[in-house]
């Protein structure tokens, strides 16, 4: 029998085609990373997790893969009058679900789902529910919280049928915001191994005690109204096309018993689907979808979607009109009303461009040049490009933190001085597992970047983590705290509503704001990632190309770096193409490669960084040879470094632009 999960459940509620899409593996392309492992890493859901379990001292854990056996041993458990049970596993017909914890309490069943997610008790009731909704009396779940309520949801679903004659409590036990952790080095309490047959474990350092663990750092939140409005079918954010939630569970599980596909709703949510890649041997569910809702030909679905123009919030919009592809477009789509002062393209403009140069078929630049030169005439020599690796774990390292506090973990400092000659000045890593580096983080930082000079990010993270650390700083005993505080606030800048609260004196300056002003390239398809703004640039730039398909970059080279022995920029594929310098990274483990590591989170709440957040938490809370964190170490510091040295290789295209538009005006 095919048992539709809790997993499954949450698959469905994201597309119910992909249940079928899922079980067939063999057959359909996948580009998301299935790794528990990893996952569990990255989010810090297995710490959360086990500190859970601790709460409940006495607790029983079922550790039994198969649905039968683990069935019989929660059963036999729910004898007793009163016991906890973790991991419980309940079926009822072909619904199946594993209960994070399971408190029966006489004739109560309390079912409680542990999430890696963070949350206030005292306000949450008003987070979770559309506030414009709410004013008219209308009950609708917010998007960030939607798919952790129905999931609740349907376990309840389930436990409620299984055993109809007790009462059932739903909670959800998360990170608590307003709590501080009252004792020292509580995340190293807990390491993510592995079994021999493969499977993830957490395991326990010391002593876990209630006492040992000090104050709650975890809240258990009521959702019986909330679930209650689900099952009633009074939720209104999603409505299953009229089946309403008990009807939608059982279509789910009959096709999946079955195994029959249900017709895809296409929306502008299949932007983002794991099943839209294609490889050699497997076919393309996307595809599938849109040639059956749409008869779409093989030729029109290698065409751009109306939900590929970048930052386009009126695409469903548009797919309900009629409009499918980037070709069918108007201006009348976009508001493109230009920035106050002509400074640079406006987003609605940026999104103009994008449309046009698609058709067009204009496989041009977009390079305002003077603009570009406007900005670049105000910077300050030494140029210093920095960015930042960082995380954000659920369990803090110290007492007085609160969960989910900003880490900083790494950096990279690279330099570009007034006679053109470029350096990879400075660095910091922290591999040492249960140090908090943010604080020598800072001082690194502030040693390297001097006083002289403008300093660079990409997009504004660098600033948020700054600011974050200042914070910290303000509520530590630091003895040079002063002195670090009066570095990031020379440095960054703070908004509260319109108003600045500070701007430094080296205000860090965004290239990502400049590429949105004044560069666009159709090779990034409409992104301003780094990762896709560097390729295009090196494809694009004869000047980059001239100068580094040569092994000028290394240790001891005409540019010097800290982690490359001898490095070409520049290789081709056999069609002629540059290939990105981030596909040619080695691999940070023997099994997986960084382009591996950030699907790893590419369906959860860490949008970027992935890879590096999720090596760094492998060093932290796993257990290593140091060999292997040596490895982990290199392959991080090689990482961050050519991030700093794409912005490098993006001023030097720029500035070749300007100088060559200079030497034109002049002549």
């Amino acid at each position: 029998m095919k048992y539709l999960t809790k997993s499954k459940f949450k698959m469905a509620l994201e597309c119910p085609t992909k249940l079928y899409y899922n079980e067939h593996k063999d057959k359909y392309a996948n580009s998301s990373l299935d790794d528990p492992f990893l996952k569990a890493l990255a989010s810090g859901g297995f710490q959360v997790g086990e500190l859970s379990k601790c709460y409940y001292p006495g607790g029983h854990d079922i550790q039994e893969l198969d649905y039968e056996t683990s069935e019989k041993k929660t059963m036999k458990l729910l004898e007793q009058e009163n016991v906890v049970i973790f991991e419980a596993a309940i079926r009822y017909k072909n619904l199946f679900i594993r209960i994070d914890i399971l408190e029966k309490i006489g004739d109560t069943l309390n079912l409680i789902e542990v999430k890696s997610k963070s949350a206030h008790p005292d306000t949450f009731d008003s987070e979770i529910w559309n506030s414009r909704e709410l004013k008219k009396n209308i009950k609708s779940l917010k998007s960030t919280w939607k798919p952790y309520i129905y999931d609740v949801a349907f376990q309840s679903f389930v436990l409620k049928n299984a055993f109809p004659n007790m009462n059932i409590g739903n909670f959800l036990m998360c990170a608590d915001k307003s709590a501080v952790a009252t004792t020292d080095g509580l995340n190293q309490k807990f390491f993510l191994s592995t079994d021999d047959r493969g499977r993830s474990y957490a395991e326990i350092k010391g002593d876990v005690s209630l006492e040992a663990l000090g104050d709650q750092i975890l809240c258990k939140i009521d959702l019986n109204e909330p679930v209650n409005i689900i099952h009633n079918d009074q939720e209104m954010s999603e409505r299953f096309n009229g089946l309403g939630f008990e009807k939608a569970i059982w279509k789910f599980a009959k096709n999946l018993e079955a195994d029959t596909k249900i017709k895809a709703e296409v929306s502008s949510n299949c932007k983002s689907c794991e099943f839209k890649s294609c490889e050699e041997d497997k076919l393309s569910g996307f595809n599938e979808c849109w040639n059956l809702s749409h008869g779409l030909t093989q030729e029109e679905l290698e065409k751009p979607f109306v939900f590929d123009v970048w930052n386009y919030r009126g695409s469903q919009k548009a797919l309900d009109s009629g409009k499918i592809f980037i070709e069918d477009l108007e201006l009348t789509d976009f508001n493109a009303t230009p920035r106050s002062g002509g400074d640079g393209l406006s987003n609605g403009e940026r999104q103009v461009l994008q449309v046009e140069k698609v058709q067009n078929n204009d496989p041009t630049s977009y390079v305002d040049v003077f603009g570009l030169g406007q900005e670049m005439a105000t910077w300050k020599f030494p140029l210093h490009m920095i960015d930042f690796e960082t995380c954000m774990v659920g369990i803090p390292f110290n007492k007085g933190q609160r969960p989910y506090e900003q880490i900083a973990f790494q950096f990279s400092h690279h330099i570009i001085h007034a006679d053109g000659s470029i350096e990879h000045a400075n660095e910091y890593i922290n591999s040492t597992p249960g140090f908090h580096p943010n604080f020598e983080f800072v001082r690194q930082l502030k040693d390297a970047l001097g006083t002289e000079g403008s300093i660079f990010r990409y997009s504004n993270h660098e600033n948020t983590v700054l600011c974050q650390i200042r914070e910290q700083l303000i509520k530590s005993s630091a003895t040079d705290k002063g002195a670090l505080i009066e570095f990031i606030e020379t440095v960054t800048n703070k908004k509260q509503g319109k108003k600045f609260l500070w701007q430094g004196e080296r205000n860090m300056i965004d290239l990502c704001e400049m590429v949105k002003k004044y560069y666009y390239s159709p090779l990034t398809k409409g992104s301003n990632s780094i990762k896709f703004v560097l390729p295009a640039i090196l494809n694009e730039s004869e000047y980059i190309k001239n100068k580094y398909s040569r092994p000028i970059y290394g240790k001891n080279k005409e540019i010097n770096s800290k982690n490359f022995e001898e490095q070409t920029w520049i290789s081709t594929s056999p069609c002629g193409e540059v290939i990105n310098p981030y596909k040619c990274l080695p691999p940070v483990f023997d099994k997986w490669d960084f382009e591996e590591l950030e699907l790893v989170m590419s369906d959860s709440d860490i949008a970027n960084g992935g890879a590096a957040l999720t090596a760094y938490a492998m060093m932290q809370f796993t257990h290593m040879s140091d060999q292997e964190r040596e490895k982990v170490r290199c392959a991080l510091l090689r990482y961050c470094e050519l991030d700093t040295f794409a912005m490098v290789m993006i001023w030097e295209h720029w500035n070749d632009l300007v100088k060559g538009q200079e030497e034109e005006d002049a002549a």
